[in-house]
């Protein structure tokens, strides 16, 4: 570029240089404003996907999920075979009607530690049980007229429709948390006692 001095000058006039300095400081402002505009919107998308699934989940749960408590009608204990020690003993709600036996535990949120549910039928027969509309994993515990365990179904799958049977007739059947079985060291051919008090 010759000047009107007549002097040659590498680069362009001073003011247009500072001209294109500025219009590049502004192009690149514009990018970097453009740029976090985007990041924003991922992250906005991205909680609100979160969001959106939380929600979802917890619309899957019926409204009686969190409002059914545990109503404590008696005490079972767990015995030892053959000496008939007591390994553990835990608080129980019965279910010896049709509409109580097929309701059991659906709905519920939570179940205390040692807490249960005895189930006592009118026959000793083979027992069959799912875990349909069951959110919580459980140890369903089999056992006879003689009260005596004759299957033990460990860690069953919640909200599954699968069949967890027993492998001998069956009067009575006890379900407590998963877990439950592994930690009181409870096995087949223990044996159970319980009170009932309404």
């Amino acid at each position: 570029y010759i000047n009107p001095t007549g002097r040659f000058v590498i680069g362009g006039p001073v003011g247009d240089a500072g001209q294109w300095g500025r219009d590049m400081n502004k192009n690149k402002n514009s990018k970097r404003a453009i740029y976090v505009a985007v990041i924003a919107a991922a992250i906005g998308l991205a909680v609100w996907g979160w969001n959106g699934q939380k929600e979802a989940a917890t619309s899957s749960l019926p409204p009686e999920s969190f409002s059914i408590p545990f109503n404590k009608q008696g005490e079972l204990a767990f015995l030892t075979a053959p000496g008939g020690d007591t390994t553990s003993v835990v608080d129980i709600e019965v279910a010896q009607n049709n509409a109580s036996r097929a309701r059991g535990l659906m709905y519920r949120e939570a179940l205390p530690e040692d807490a249960g549910m005895l189930f006592i039928f009118e026959a000793e027969e083979i027992q069959s049980f799912w875990m349909r509309n069951t959110y919580i994993p459980l140890d369903m515990i089999f056992v006879n007229a003689r009260k005596e365990i004759v299957t033990i179904h460990a860690n069953t799958a919640p909200l599954k429709e699968w069949n967890y049977a027993s492998t001998a007739p069956a009067l009575y059947v006890v379900e407590v948390n998963a877990g439950y079985c592994r930690k009181r060291n409870i096995k087949v051919g223990d044996r159970i006692e319980f009170t009932v008090v309404r």
